[in-house]
């Protein structure tokens, strides 16, 4: 969390920003910026969901998200990144064919359309939509299957993590206490 606090914008920062000067009384209110159990996950989630729902200003859909459903603002943002350019192409990938095994598209359904349309000049464009389509509803499933996975795994390492420093701290109140009560 250090890490990501040290390389996110202040909200002072954001304060200042002209783009965000109409909205800022409320995207910078401090209750979209603490770390905590609740606001973390829900920043997950609808970072992951923006991600693969919007091509372009995925960024500003996950804050704009984050207002009404009091998530993280910084760790929406952040989980925005999944999709890049440099990952782009996977993600294409994974999409068509999460599309494609959703629909249950094989070789035998697909390009009906463009078979029939064969010996016109129309049958690669058929064929493109039909790939297309498949693609874009597996960006639909990957959305809403990161998210929901986002949302609970993300809880799971806050658990694990709140539960390490509470150990910790434990330990440290432990053999301060044996030492008061050995020194006596």
């Amino acid at each position: 969390m250090d890490t990501i606090r040290k390389y996110m914008p202040t909200r002072e920062e954001m304060a200042t920003n002209r783009y965000l000067a109409p909205i800022a009384h409320r995207f910078l209110s401090p209750e979209l910026w603490r770390f905590t159990r609740r606001s973390v996950p829900r920043g997950v989630a609808l970072g992951l969901f923006a991600a693969f729902v919007v091509p372009v200003g995925q960024i500003f859909l996950a804050a704009f998200m984050a207002l009404p459903s009091r998530a993280n603002v910084p760790v929406a943002a952040l989980a925005t990144f999944v999709t890049n350019p440099l990952t782009l192409p996977f993600w294409l990938v994974v999409a068509n064919r999460v599309g494609a095994l959703t629909l249950q598209l094989d070789s035998d359904t697909t390009g009906i359309a463009a078979v029939s349309m064969e010996t016109e000049a129309w049958g690669w464009f058929v064929t493109f939509f039909e790939q297309a389509g498949a693609t874009v509803f597996g960006f639909g499933v990957l959305a809403v299957a990161s998210s929901l996975i986002g949302y609970f795994v993300s809880g799971w390492v806050w658990r694990l993590i709140v539960a390490r420093k509470r150990a910790k701290r434990l330990k440290v109140m432990e053999a301060r206490l044996d030492q008061r009560l050995g020194s006596h």
